[in-house]
């Protein structure tokens, strides 16, 4: 969730673009998963411009001060490509993130993958993504990203080495250029996005939600990019079957991180990569080139986690933090709870929250008069399907707002707006039709919305991968009970630090938690 940019003003006038009726036609085309997607998108509308889809400057450049070499290859027309884009990737993942240690360290990683690179004519700008997202991928003219997400999930730099070594074959192959020579895919993209989002492709906007020109690799492409990436791996002196380890690594966040362990992981790692078993195992015969596994090569753990120590993890502080079931904003100043079972997911364009018999949450916020009749502006056009007779005015824990109900195909809505000085926040909780749960479900979400104190405020820390050593009588589950910011503090322990069911730890050994 994202703090508005000062000045923005949006009120219900100014948005008349239909948010259910993009939710109801995709519900007849993909289902439940569809709807909680086009809840996300509900509000990224040309003209609709939300408190929790910040817009950066249209003149953000580039930055001046890459880690790996001063600038990107001069009157390179691929380079002008990465570029153009690098902007939309920046606005669409947080932004940089900045910690000399940890750049440092992705620095070292990179660089030493450069020096056995194809093309040893080709530079790299390596730029960490302030974004929690288990994600990396690379631009033509060798823009390399990779968010903190993934650094912390890695447990060491072989892993982080196998990751950048096959996007920087995607770059040496070339396989940006052809993939952008691909009419048909900017043709598809289009269609998706305006069927989807009732909009033109609007730069960072379907960049961010669509990413499809970023998960366009044909199946060749990627294994082409696998072949390159253990060799390269190898030659520069890692551990070659780090990519299947860290494969495995990412299949198993994604079944902890999943609502369903069977569904689809968005904006992820995984969703643009094909992680199938087949893959994983070719991956470990490329590897078996350089000797048998646990015998070549260096891992770099003690190293990277020195360099990750400390690390940002999860939600920024300008997002907002998500604690089991609660949502809290130091800059907004609100909270709020969701019911037990619900699990919240905290979008760059909103706050998601998903729960038992098909309940989704969606909230967000504009900016709006305060004198504004908020009945008014819940008729004014931006809900589709809107039942005028069920409109009425309430009060939320001292604040104005306003409810009503809303209709759309196979689904029912409750709609709650809740005015707190100039910003007006949204609620949109939504059931399978008939669905008794709706009242109940949204009266709690809705009545657990208040400002915080200064004190809940100034209490508000982010959370951090703290690197700690196992002390004698230390074990996975006492280590794993110091975790924090989940209610499933061993599964989280045991994904973050590789460890199977039925491992155990030694004393000296050094494993990561998540603390404040």
């Amino acid at each position: 969730m994202i703090f508005p940019i000062e000045g923005s003003s949006i009120t219900g006038g100014d948005c008349p673009g239909q948010a259910l009726a993009a939710t109801r036609t995709s519900r007849k085309r993909h289902g439940y998963r569809a709807l909680v997607s086009m809840l996300a998108a509900a509000t990224l509308l040309t003209s609709c411009q939300s408190i929790l889809d910040q817009s950066y400057q249209a003149d953000l450049k580039p930055s001046t001060n890459p880690q790996i070499v001063d600038t990107v290859q001069k009157n390179d027309p691929r380079a002008a490509m990465g570029a153009r884009e690098h902007p939309r990737i920046l606005a669409s993942y947080g932004g940089e993130y900045h910690d000399a240690k940890t750049e440092r360290l992705v620095a070292r990683i990179t660089g030493a993958l450069t020096a056995v690179s194809e093309n040893p004519n080709q530079s790299y700008r390596i730029t960490i993504l302030n974004s929690p997202a288990i994600n990396a991928f690379a631009l033509p003219g060798g823009y390399l990203y990779v968010t903190r997400g993934l650094l912390a999930l890695a447990n060491d730099a072989s892993e982080v080495a196998a990751v950048l070594s096959h996007e920087m074959a995607h770059v040496t192959a070339n396989h940006g250029i052809e993939r952008q020579k691909r009419e048909e895919a900017e043709v598809i993209a289009s269609r998706v996005v305006a069927e989807v989002l009732s909009s033109d492709l609007a730069g960072k906007q379907a960049l961010a939600r669509g990413k499809l020109r970023l998960a366009a690799f044909s199946r060749q492409q990627e294994l082409q990019a696998d072949v390159i990436g253990v060799r390269m791996l190898g030659e520069a002196g890692y551990d070659a079957y780090a990519a299947a380890r860290f494969l495995d690594s990412m299949a198993a966040y994604a079944r902890f991180s999943s609502v369903d362990p069977e569904s689809d992981q968005s904006l992820d790692f995984l969703s643009s990569h094909p992680n199938a078993p087949q893959r994983v195992e070719l991956a470990r015969q490329h590897a078996r080139a350089f000797g048998q596994e646990g015998t070549v090569g260096d891992k770099g753990r003690d190293y990277y986690l020195n360099g990750i120590d400390g690390l940002l993890y999860g939600d920024s502080p300008e997002e907002g933090y998500v604690r089991n079931e609660t949502f809290l904003h130091a800059g907004l100043g609100i909270r709020f709870d969701v019911p037990e079972g619900f699990r919240i997911d905290n979008k760059a364009e909103a706050v998601l929250a998903t729960g038992p018999d098909e309940t989704a949450i969606r909230f967000d916020g504009v900016e709006g008069s305060d004198t504004q009749s908020l009945t008014n502006y819940l008729t004014s056009g931006w809900v589709a399907g809107l039942q005028p007779n069920t409109v009425r005015d309430i009060t939320v824990n001292g604040l104005p707002a306003a409810n009503a109900k809303a209709s759309a195909e196979r689904w029912d809505f409750d709609v709650t707006v809740i005015r707190m000085d100039k910003r007006i926040f949204r609620f949109l909780t939504a059931v399978p039709k008939g669905n008794s749960t709706l009242q109940a479900t949204a009266e709690t979400i809705r009545n657990s919305f208040r400002k915080i104190t200064p004190q809940e405020a100034a209490d508000l820390k982010p959370l951090r991968v703290r690197v700690v050593t196992a002390q004698q009588g230390d074990t996975i589950t006492t280590l794993s009970a110091r975790m924090m910011g989940t209610d499933r503090k061993l599964d989280l322990f045991r994904v973050l630090n590789a460890l199977p069911t039925g491992a155990s730890i030694t004393p000296g050994q050094r494993l990561k938690i998540i603390s404040d």
